[in-house]
């Protein structure tokens, strides 16, 4: 059993995160709590400059908060140095851009590849992972083409198998849609309610598209750092 088992798989309390911007402190987020359960698919909406990004960091690792606490897969993010943290990210969390972070001289295949190398799989075995995170994202026939070689949503779709090679129990998702047209948006959305529903993972994203929220379980709503309470959208 994991060490969150019958409780949130994230949970956050009282979290501040703080800025210096020359000699103005700038709040991004205020005393935040927050509870996430294994299997939710969550959207973050708000306007820009309200937190999501922020908070969707701190949640990878990626940032860290100035006060209060962050539990994630019961682990307190605080108490991890960096390289614990890139580790456990490695190992737990899939990330999504919105701008894709393909290495364009890396075929599709080795772009998905990548986190695999940190592990100590042996390169049948990556390469079986590989095969399976592109077909699960319907780019079997892909497996060859270089990024310039994909439309916008085909690069997407190549960033959600990378998110998804390792198995990873969290899936974070940084407008995944934003860079897309409208029916490169839904084809990535249907992967990722996909991915939450038969796959069960739990997933994380924030957006402005209101369409992409639809897809969501539950969304919740960030203004001027403040997380509103459930229901509430800014005014």
């Amino acid at each position: 059993m994991t060490s969150y088992d019958n409780q949130p798989m994230i949970q956050i309390r009282n979290l501040e995160k703080k800025f210096a911007h020359g000699d103005t402190e700038v709040v991004a987020l205020d005393n935040i709590d927050l509870d996430i359960h294994a299997g939710e698919f969550m959207c973050l909406m708000g306007p820009s400059g309200s937190g999501k990004s922020t908070l969707l960091h701190i949640l990878a690792g990626i940032d860290s908060p100035t006060g209060g606490e962050c539990h994630v897969l019961g682990q307190d993010l605080a108490d991890m140095t960096e390289r614990e943290l890139a580790h456990w990210r490695n190992e737990h969390i899939g990330f999504i851009f919105q701008s894709f972070n393909l290495i364009p001289v890396l075929t599709a295949a080795e772009n998905v590849e990548m986190p695999l190398l940190l592990t100590g799989l042996s390169k049948k075995e990556r390469a079986e992972h590989v095969e399976t995170a592109l077909s699960i994202v319907g780019l079997s026939d892909r497996v060859s083409h270089y990024p310039r070689q994909l439309s916008g949503g085909q690069e997407q779709r190549v960033a959600i198998a990378r998110a998804l090679v390792t198995d990873p129990l969290l899936i974070l998702a940084d407008e995944p849609t934003g860079d897309l047209d409208a029916k490169s948006a839904e084809e990535v959305m249907t992967i990722l309610r996909k991915l939450n529903q038969d796959f069960k993972k739990t997933i994380i994203m924030v957006t402005h598209d209101i369409k992409a929220s639809h897809y969501a379980s539950v969304t919740r709503y960030l203004d001027k750092a403040k997380l509103l309470p459930l229901g509430s959208t800014p005014q």
